[in-house]
């Protein structure tokens, strides 16, 4: 709203300035939230394990498809930095490993499969594991790192006070936030 407002001021006037900088101050407000909910997600993960590993996925190119205004501004390539930052400066392990592949293969037996996004389970012909998609997915990277690591691997530690659920923790967060912005009155 503020950027159209600000679009529609003669150039170069003290108004126009005026607006650029209201926006201006917006852009680093939101900018400024995005780092604290990393930061403090990035620390409540270091807290939990002593070895990371993440996906070596390459960002700028996931930012040209369709879902590509979605990933920039969620920050993916800023939580992945800050992510590595916050491991090294409490000692914690940080390893990226090959994405290719994790959701059509299986945790337990490594067998691969053939799937499509819109099948949510995973259920392995072979040896008769099944579980959520995403959570086999991540099983599979925990294995790949602890292969490409094998003296890294630590014990893993949750806090009492701790509660990350994955996407439930994230959808509460996104609900405080709108909360937040419909709470506040119009200037």
């Amino acid at each position: 709203m503020l950027q159209r407002r600000a679009s529609r001021k003669k150039k170069r006037s003290k108004n126009y300035e005026k607006a650029q900088i209201k926006v201006a101050r917006l852009h680093h407000q939101i900018g400024n939230t995005r780092k604290d909910f990393h930061l403090k997600v990035a620390h409540q993960l270091c807290d939990q394990a002593d070895s990371i590993f993440v996906e070596d996925i390459d960002y700028r190119v996931m930012a040209k498809g369709f879902l590509g205004k979605h990933s920039l501004d969620a920050g993916f390539g800023q939580f992945r930095e800050l992510l590595k930052w916050v491991c090294w400066k409490r000692g914690k392990f940080f390893a990226e490993v090959d994405h290719k592949g994790t959701s059509k293969q299986c945790p337990e037996c490594g067998t691969e499969w053939d799937n499509n996004l819109s099948i949510r389970w995973h259920t392995c012909d072979e040896c008769g594991y099944s579980n959520h998609r995403d959570v086999a997915s991540a099983e599979v990277m925990r294995n790949r790192g602890i292969n490409k690591y094998p003296r890294t691997i630590g014990e893993r530690k949750l806090s009492a006070d701790s509660v990350l659920s994955g996407v439930l923790y994230l959808d509460k967060c996104y609900a405080e936030t709108l909360n937040r912005e419909v709470k506040k009155p119009a200037p």
